[in-house]
């Protein structure tokens, strides 16, 4: 997790330890003298208004965890209106009005030349007097609060208080709601950023999909039409379901039923290819084919297990895939008696981001073991057993239940 990530969330453990020991004293019945008595109440009512802010403001960060546009901001907007208490509350990104709340709207006009001027100063700034005056009879709004929102530092709009005078206080108030809100655009941007890196590893995967790999099938095809048309055919159906799934766009996760069918798939085609000096069996326990897992964590296991472990011994070999039900998780085992390697050389493949590899070796491994340990946290790597002459053994596991 990101710095900005550990201090968001030990300042939510603050949060969440304050609201609940207040809530236990609010809770707790009053003893002793009527001084007690009335302190016992006030500490109740704070620990009820501590509460009832924090529950706004749960209820405005999920659209504000997809970042600062037009339907985060609309989503969000009423409940930063309520937390500031504000006459109205205008949401701006760097050019436009994103959204508004409150009756004031002869003031909404106004709103991007407020913001712009908060974005130019870098800093919280109130308006007052003939800036804040919009012409409008009756119009009670005589100031506005205004405070950027920025994201790695840069600002990205702005979050603007209107209300019948701007002072002090409601300045402070909302140059730290602005900071909360930066706080929610931030982890929106380590969500996006997240999701970008899972995306090009997906796509690194693919693209390991060689052109050997595709000439080699094409080329054992070839060699049947004449001899065997019919074996010919279902190889081709083979090779055309193989790319369908490893080149689909769709979600990082899939099942295990539909990564074993690529997997079988695979195996067929470099069977065709090695013939019976390649040998294979899958072993799969019934119940755990619609475990989520995911898209592409088998699969290279298996090539990696064919071309690093018994390609080299001139495609003779067997390789053994087993996925079997251990109660909240799915254990799936990728086992070959190759030539196997040093143990040294295992953990510096599993200890290499995908991308650092220089000699192109262990690319699917460390990169389906950066996948599992970013989806299902750090206990949830890889795990190689091997040794000269000895073969090797990948086990990976998986929850049941998506965390």
């Amino acid at each position: 997790m990101s710095t900005s990530g550990w201090a968001l969330l030990c300042a939510a453990s603050v949060l969440l330890g304050f609201v609940l020991s207040r809530w236990a004293a609010a809770h707790r019945k009053p003893q002793g003298p009527p001084e007690e008595a009335t302190e016992a109440t006030e500490a109740a009512e704070a620990a009820e208004a501590t509460f009832a802010t924090l529950h706004v403001a749960a209820r405005a960060a999920p659209s504000l965890r997809t970042g600062l546009n037009r339907g985060s901001a609309r989503e969000a907007v009423h409940h930063l209106r309520a937390l500031l208490g504000a006459d109205a509350v205008a949401v701006t990104d760097t050019e436009e009005v994103l959204a508004w709340d409150g009756p004031a709207g002869c003031h909404r006009g106004h709103a991007v030349r407020h913001a712009r001027a908060a974005l130019a100063a870098g800093r919280p700034l109130t308006v007052a007097g003939d800036a804040a005056a919009c012409g409008t009879p009756g119009c009670a709004v005589r100031g506005a609060a205004v405070a950027p929102l920025t994201v790695d530092g840069r600002a990205v709009g702005t979050l603007a208080a209107y209300g019948a005078e701007a002072g002090e206080p409601l300045v402070r108030t909302v140059a730290e709601l602005a900071r909360w809100v930066s706080g929610q655009l931030e982890l929106a941007e380590l969500d996006a950023s997240r999701r970008r890196a899972t995306e090009a590893e997906t796509r690194a995967l693919r693209a390991q999909i060689s052109p050997h790999f595709v000439y080699n099938c094409l080329t054992t095809i070839a060699s049947f039409v004449r001899t065997d048309p019919e074996h010919a055919r279902e190889l081709l159906v083979d090779f055309a379901d193989f790319t369908r799934y490893a080149l689909r766009s769709g979600g990082d996760l899939t099942t295990l039923a539909d990564e074993l069918h690529c997997v079988d798939r695979y195996l067929q085609l470099e069977h065709a290819r090695f013939g019976d000096r390649l040998r294979f069996t899958v072993e799969v326990a019934p119940e755990v084919l619609s475990v989520p897992v995911p898209f592409l964590c088998v699969q290279p296991l298996v090539e990696n297990a064919i071309k690093h472990g018994t390609a080299l011994c001139g495609g003779a070999g067997r390789v053994r895939v087993v996925a079997v039900d251990a109660g909240p998780e799915a254990h799936i085992s990728v086992a070959d008696d190759g030539l196997g390697m040093d143990p040294e050389r295992a953990r510096t493949l599993l200890g290499t981001e995908p991308g650092d590899r220089r000699d192109g070796g262990g690319i699917g491994l460390s990169n389906v073991d950066v996948r599992l340990r970013r989806i299902y946290g750090e206990e949830y790597g890889l795990v190689l057993e091997t040794a000269p002459g000895a073969g090797t053994t990948v086990r990976l596991r998986v929850p049941k239940l998506l965390p």
